[in-house]
């Protein structure tokens, strides 16, 4: 091979080293939430990038192999042909032949480290940490082509690294972790609010944080504290409580103050003593008679210790507005409301027909 051929081959190198590098740092930045949209628009590249960060570790094995191979390649083919190309220079300083077989050897060694480094290395990092989701549309295709082509040895290689792993008890991941923690995006807020680049001045966004810490136990209402209506009350007792008290909802207790179910104002709206005659003759309601059974809605029961998030989830199914809290030991503990939990997001509530 001629002096140039090789330093030509150098820069291939040098240019496949720096791909494989800018590849490697481009899966593992880009953004999943910024390639799905293009991916599920029809772009090609776009879904051949999100393959490649599902499967992070073969990208991760296929790039380090070329890295690899290329390195080793780049001293091999270059240092011959520099190492001749400083020979003839070098011979006119008059020093003796292993002197400048060494001298050679070392500029040769400075020189093609310090190509490798800033352009095989540095320059394609660089530029895959600033345009990560561009970068990963364009060099994710021939990656994911090349990764292919080898496969059996990057299903070795990975296999083994994997092995490995599992010895020190790690569990291997295939997907780049392109998301953030709780804490990770509450710093973030924090931060951003403090820096005057983020605004949050209902403090809606700190509540959401606050939320997720937050228990059962610690917005239910304390049976105690509870305004709440006999199990034989009547429509007019749960009007009077509505003038009195201004709330659209009443619990109904035990005498012994055992919640067994609670009651909407529109359920006993049109209870006035005028309904239709049931199949004795009766009327099927009174204004003055105790609320039918049929019109009572039933409380889901829900652990105190339940993070409030979950006991959300479990009201919005069974479509409940009201649940029951209950100690370890199956005790009422409370009643939480649905108001109540929004509250903890939003701010105040205010009951619809609650006066100011």
């Amino acid at each position: 091979m001629s002096d140039w051929a090789g330093i030509v081959w150098l820069v291939v190198l040098l240019a496949a080293n720096a791909f494989f590098v800018a590849a490697e740092f481009a899966v593992i930045s880009a953004r999943r939430s910024q390639i799905e949209p293009l991916a599920e628009a029809g772009k090609g590249s776009a879904r051949t990038a999100l393959w490649a960060m599902e499967h992070a570790t073969l990208m991760l094995a296929t790039t380090q192999l070329g890295i690899t191979v290329c390195s080793l390649l780049i001293l091999n083919v270059s240092e011959p042909a520099i190492h001749h190309l400083l020979e003839y220079p070098l011979g006119l300083t008059g020093l003796p032949g292993e002197a400048i077989t060494a001298i050679a050897f070392v500029i040769t060694l400075l020189l093609v480290s310090y190509l490798h480094v800033v352009f095989g290395e540095m320059v394609p990092k660089n530029l895959s940490f600033s345009i990560p989701d561009r970068a990963v549309l364009i060099l994710a295709p021939p990656l994911v082509f090349f990764g292919r082509t080898v496969r059996p040895v990057i299903v070795v290689l990975n296999a083994t690294a994997n092995l490995v792993l599992r010895l020190f008890r790690v569990q291997p991941k295939d997907e780049a972790n392109s998301t953030y923690t709780l804490d990770e995006v509450a710093t973030i807020v924090s931060q951003s609010t403090r820096e005057g680049v983020l605004r949050d001045g209902t403090g809606a966004l700190s509540a959401t944080f606050e939320f997720t810490t937050r228990k059962v136990k610690d917005v239910a209402v304390n049976l105690a504290d509870l305004i709440s209506l006999p199990e034989s009350a009547t429509p007019a007792d749960v009007e009077k409580a509505v003038t009195k008290h201004g709330f659209s909802r009443y619990v109904l207790v035990t005498d012994g103050g055992e919640p067994t179910g609670y009651v909407h104002l529109k359920d006993v709206l049109d209870l006035d003593g005028d309904d239709r005659a049931g199949a004795g003759g009766h009327a099927a309601g009174s204004y003055a008679e105790p609320i039918p059974a049929k019109r009572i809605r039933r409380l889901v029961s829900i652990f105190e210790d339940t993070d409030l998030e979950d006991a959300l989830a479990t009201m919005r199914r069974s479509g409940a507005h009201l649940a029951r809290s209950f100690t370890a030991v199956g005790a009422t503990a409370g009643v939480l409301f649905l108001e109540d939990i929004i509250e903890e997001l939003v701010g105040e509530v205010q009951d619809a027909t609650r006066r100011l």
